[in-house]
């Protein structure tokens, strides 16, 4: 009976006790679940590409960084190109957050496209066919420097990522109220002084037509304008001028023109112009290239010489805005 006794006893030792007690000590059965961080993946943007008709899924900062190659001379200063880094970065948040879910009305399914329509966006691949061995030697480095060490930086007002973050090549002197051209009043693209410029190539040109082709053109695009050759000089006359020094608007013949619409008709560079009548000949004397508002990015380059930082350079041209990153 004893014996019997002490088998039962074993059976129970080997098979309950032990198996618990292991289960107790053994960290094996009560394994520790650390929770893993969570990584945001970057953002990414679509952008149709007009050579090829499709659309291109970029990450964002490789865009802007060919887009920066596009827009702004590579040889500028590190601070434009900083500063013209957080303005296309700006400028495409601003199409990401409007036309994300569909894309834009001009090329549906992508929120940029690769042209002067958006923003001008050059792959790396084009630039290395476009460009010199050099120029990507020690040129794209520079840029991707410029964007990278901006990365996520865009400009807000009263705590809202901007909207339209214009700029153009050369301002003449001093940029334009946002209304003045574009109609829209946008609290941040005031007119500003832009004077370190002097460096730009075409911060004057002139440009000559002859008066038979000016009145043909006038005339083609609006027939009922009675101005006439024989009394040319009192059939122009400059009306009114913005902030900025561009023209508003002008006298032409019977018809009330605006500056802009005598700029696109002729192809000047800017309606900033004066013009002189010599004989048979009108001649456009143009100030700055480009619409106006916004950043000079001559005048940026121009700013970043002397010294400012690319944060300076934005609070410059756009008024009262911050530099935040994206949320």
């Amino acid at each position: 009976m004893r014996n019997i006794l002490l088998l039962v006893l074993a059976v129970l030792v080997t098979t309950i006790f032990i198996p618990i007690m292991l289960i107790q000590s053994c960290d094996v059965a009560k394994p520790k679940i650390e929770k893993q961080p969570i990584v945001e993946s970057d953002r990414v943007v679509k952008v149709y590409i007009q050579e090829t008709g499709k659309i291109e899924k970029l990450d964002l900062e490789e865009y802007i960084k060919g887009v920066v190659s596009g827009e702004m001379p590579a040889s500028f200063e590190e601070e434009a190109l900083k500063a013209q880094a957080v303005a296309a970065r700006s400028y495409a948040l601003s199409r990401i957050n409007a036309f994300e879910k569909d894309g834009h009305p001009g090329h549906p399914g992508a929120e940029l496209c690769d042209s002067v329509h958006c923003q001008v966006w050059l792959s790396k691949e084009k630039l290395g066919k476009l460009k010199s061995k050099n120029w990507m030697k020690d040129y794209w480095p520079k840029i991707e420097k410029a964007v990278d060490d901006t990365k996520g930086l865009i400009m807000t007002y009263e705590n809202k990522p901007i909207d339209q973050p214009l700029f153009h090549s050369t301002s003449g002197g001093k940029t334009e109220n946002s209304e003045d051209v574009f109609t829209a009043w946008v609290p941040y693209l005031r007119s500003v002084e832009s004077p370190y410029e002097e460096e730009a190539p075409h911060l004057q040109d002139t440009q000559e037509i002859s008066v038979v082709d000016f009145i043909s053109k006038i005339k083609k695009k609006y027939n009922d304008c009675d101005v006439n050759r024989s009394n040319i000089k009192a059939d122009l006359k400059i009306l009114e001028k913005s902030e900025g020094g561009r023209i508003l608007k002008m006298q032409v013949g019977n018809k009330v023109l605006t500056g802009r619409e005598i700029r696109d008709l002729i192809g000047l560079r800017s309606a900033n112009f004066k013009i002189a009548i010599a004989g048979e000949n009108l001649t456009f004397i143009t100030n700055g290239y480009g619409h106006g508002v916004g950043m000079s990015q001559w005048g940026a380059n121009g700013m970043a010489k002397k010294g400012n930082t690319f944060d300076e350079i934005l609070k410059h041209y756009y008024l009262g805005v911050e530099i935040h990153e994206m949320e």
